[in-house]
């Protein structure tokens, strides 16, 4: 992969990637988390997702897409710690394939950069009618939220964690807000998106002359626009805390339990290999501590699993458990954690973990979206840009010592758990 700025706060990453018959155009827009929006960018890919200027509404989009071979658009948004990411995304055969020779590529690049610079306005802002109908669905999914009781207890969790910092202001949007989007309010969300993100157009499966087409007709659209591209917010951590329980009740099958701990200071790229062992050692994968021991020994758990948030150098274990488990299935997953950093890891622990962690490695860059994510990923994070190849290096190169410095390091800072009201009294 091959980087390089175009414009202030614009760069170019790109990879000829011969060995597909498809090609990929994305333009990422990222941007500090702003409260005060929060709920708009969340509305905004629904809606421009539903068309744009030249192709103004579903039906259109649909019939362009199967006509362009079956052409994939994608408009989608995602947390980055204290930055929030909209991006625009096609992916298609490439021109070599087609059947009549149609110049498959600069369709997609139209279809994108229309998609990203010219949406489908009526009195120049957003289609009322289309922002009506998106904000039905958005108020529908986080009204739902509360029916997905593994997610909405993460969720609640991470509100309690990051509180009013800025990597708690919430992607998904606040139902309160919804009905109060305009489209006025939604065009001026947009507008200052263009004009102050950070830009990454990504190509991938196009030789260097149809990449150059695509940077020129990129820089065209910026042209028009007055930028003054603001710097993304460094990642963070949250501090090291004496440990909140929070509880709420419900009448479910299953109790169900996240606890979130904290590095207390920004994660170093150079980490990331250590996390990553340190992760699958914990209650990252089958031959994890947590799945071996509190799941298939102890039966504590019916699920039990870590991750790790390098933006904001936090890890989360989620379990669900049976309501009269809970207290049990805490004080193990706090146990496992403590035998990790001060008990013995035998080799034979250490290198199964290592030896799926390689074999999970081996397939980032068989997609088109693998290729990408990773690469954005590494952009995001700071520091050296590693290739999958360099990532696996350090990964072979981490040491006991090396992963037993990163779970010392992680404290628990908040315990959240969703149980029946007899529990209650437990932690209230």
């Amino acid at each position: 992969m091959k980087r390089t700025e175009i414009a202030p706060g614009v760069h170019l990453s790109y990879d000829p990637a011969q060995k597909f018959n498809r090609c990929r155009i994305s333009i990422h827009f990222a941007f500090p988390a702003n409260r005060e929006t929060a709920t708009a960018h969340a509305l905004l890919p629904l809606v421009m997702e539903r068309g744009y200027a030249d192709c103004p509404d579903m039906t259109q989009m649909t019939k362009k897409l199967a006509r362009l071979y079956g052409a994939d658009l994608t408009v989608d948004a995602r947390p980055l710690g204290c930055n929030h990411n909209l991006c625009v995304s096609v992916t298609g055969i490439k021109d070599a394939f087609a059947l009549e020779g149609e110049r498959l590529t600069d369709e997609y690049t139209a279809l994108v950069l229309g998609t990203a610079f010219h949406p489908s306005f009526v009195g120049g802002v957003f289609d009322p009618e289309a922002v009506g109908i998106e904000k039905q669905m958005l108020k529908k999914a986080l009204e739902d939220e509360i029916n997905e009781k593994r997610l909405y207890c993460q969720r609640q969790a991470n509100r309690e964690f990051f509180g009013d910092s800025p990597a708690g202001i919430r992607q998904e949007g606040y139902l309160e807000e919804a009905d109060g989007l305009t489209p006025e309010a939604l065009t001026a969300a947009y507008r200052e998106m263009l004009e102050t993100a950070q830009i990454e157009l990504i190509v991938l499966g196009c030789d260097e002359e149809k990449t150059a087409a695509v940077q020129n007709a990129l820089l065209t659209e910026l042209a028009a626009v007055d930028r003054h591209p603001v710097p993304l917010a460094a990642n963070m951590a949250m501090p090291h805390q004496e440990p909140v329980q929070k509880t709420e009740c419900f009448d479910t099958v299953q109790a169900k339990l996240c606890m979130l701990f904290t590095l207390g200071e920004p994660m170093r790229p150079e980490q990331m290999a250590a996390v990553r062992l340190a992760m699958s050692l914990y209650g990252g994968s089958v031959t994890s501590r947590l799945f071996l021991n509190v799941r298939e020994r102890d039966h504590l758990c019916y699920y039990c699993s870590s991750s790790f948030q390098s933006f904001t150098g936090s890890m989360a274990v989620n379990s669900g458990v049976e309501h009269a488990d809970a207290d049990r299935a805490e004080q193990a997953v706090l146990k496992e954690l403590d035998d990790l950093r001060t008990g013995p890891i035998t080799d034979e622990e250490l290198e199964d973990c290592r030896r799926s962690l390689l074999s999970g490695m081996t397939g980032l860059e068989d997609t088109l979206g693998g290729i990408e994510t990773w690469y954005y990923m590494e952009i995001l994070r700071g520091g050296n840009v590693q290739t999958p190849d360099d990532a696996r290096a350090a990964l072979c190169r981490v040491t006991k010592d090396d992963v037993c410095a990163i779970l010392r390091q992680l404290t628990l800072s908040v315990s959240y758990r969703l149980t029946r009201e007899e529990e209650e009294n437990v932690h209230g």
